[in-house]
């Protein structure tokens, strides 16, 4: 559905006054254009065998001297803060390099010497689009986002869950899962996704949280992938459940879930998300006062998607929104002021 890698944009000085307000800004080490620097690479492959899209790389002994103290000095900087000097007992024992996607990510695994814990955290090229998502997410979903910028480097915490389509391929036929639930979370998913135009949401772009709980088991989808925030001018993009990957758990939804308790879910995630937006009202709007004045897509792009809107909801509200943050700013207002007797679940059997 998505014909080509979208266009990075830069991070301007009005949202890096906001990262340094937030604290998002910080003064780690630049090392995104370094990580580069590696000799070779062979595929990684997942502890059961399996080959990823992920290459292992290595470095020349003297780039990978440099390498180590500033990369465990950042991981204790996004897991502790401020002048974090713990991190002697840290080793690098693994660099994944992701040649995909729009980031193009290096994702760092940590190893704690006194106990053989081991962490991860992710090296990306610093996107406003993505930071834009990550933002938005931290303060309209249930999940916190950590995340550092500075310069050209986004560094971002590792996100725990069983892959989308490791979950669908081998959780969702399994005895005993909870169906309902899983519809009902995948439901309300897609509806917060859709609410703040996330994009591409296919089922190796989040991931679900399984917690056991007194009874039953608890199910969460997180999204793991920010690229495509407000980007797309086709409105199915920003649909969960329109993705070919994600057939059988929109079927399984339709499935075991009728129109009432649909229609539930999706005003639960209404509620939730206005309370959210409610309790988060000043930084919300500094963030989408800033992405309105900026160029995060093309201009077709918010033509196209200005169209879309207008025909899922049967509006012509939003043909007068000259940018994507525009665009956003009204869909998350339109979606949390109004009852959601709209969703784009209806019609959809």
């Amino acid at each position: 559905m998505i014909a080509r890698r979208k266009i990075r944009y830069p991070v301007s000085q009005a949202l890096r006054q906001y990262l340094y307000h937030f604290d998002r800004q910080r003064e780690i080490p630049q090392v995104y254009s370094e990580l580069l620097r590696f000799s070779g690479a062979i595929p990684y492959e997942d502890p059961r065998g399996r080959e990823t899209l992920w290459l292992t790389v290595m470095y020349p002994p003297d780039v990978f001297a440099e390498l180590r103290p500033r990369l465990t000095a950042i991981y204790t900087e996004l897991k502790l803060g401020r002048d974090a000097q713990q991190h002697e007992h840290l080793l690098v024992d693994r660099i994944d390099f992701g040649d995909f996607g729009n980031s193009r990510p290096f994702r760092i695994r940590i190893t704690n010497l006194f106990n053989d814990n081991s962490d991860y955290f992710y090296v990306k090229h610093a996107d406003a689009s993505r930071i834009y998502g990550l933002e938005l997410e931290h303060i309209l979903s249930p999940n916190r986002i950590n995340y550092l910028v500075n310069g050209n480097t986004l560094i971002e915490e590792h996100i725990a869950g069983v892959p989308g389509d490791v979950f669908l391929r081998e959780y969702l036929g399994q005895p005993g899962l909870n169906k309902v639930r899983i519809a009902k979370e995948f439901t309300k998913f897609n509806e917060r996704t859709f609410i703040r135009l996330l994009g591409d949401m296919r089922s190796v772009n989040y991931v679900v949280d399984i917690t056991p709980d007194f009874e039953e088991v608890q199910y969460r989808v997180r999204t793991i992938d920010f690229d495509q925030q407000s980007y797309e001018g086709k409105g199915n993009i920003y649909l969960a459940f329109r993705f070919n990957s994600n057939r059988a758990v929109t079927r399984l939804a339709f499935e075991v879930l009728n129109r009432k308790s649909i229609d539930q879910y999706v005003a639960e995630e209404h509620a939730q998300m206005a309370r959210r937006a409610k309790v988060e009202s000043g930084r919300l709007r500094a963030l989408l006062g800033i992405m309105r004045r900026e160029e995060i897509a093309p201009r077709e792009h918010v033509v196209t998607l200005a169209k879309e809107l207008d025909r899922m909801h049967g509006t012509d509200d939003f043909g007068d929104c000259q940018t994507m943050g525009e665009l956003t700013a009204k869909h998350i207002t339109r979606m949390l002021e109004i009852p959601p007797t709209d969703s784009v679940w209806k019609n959809q059997d």
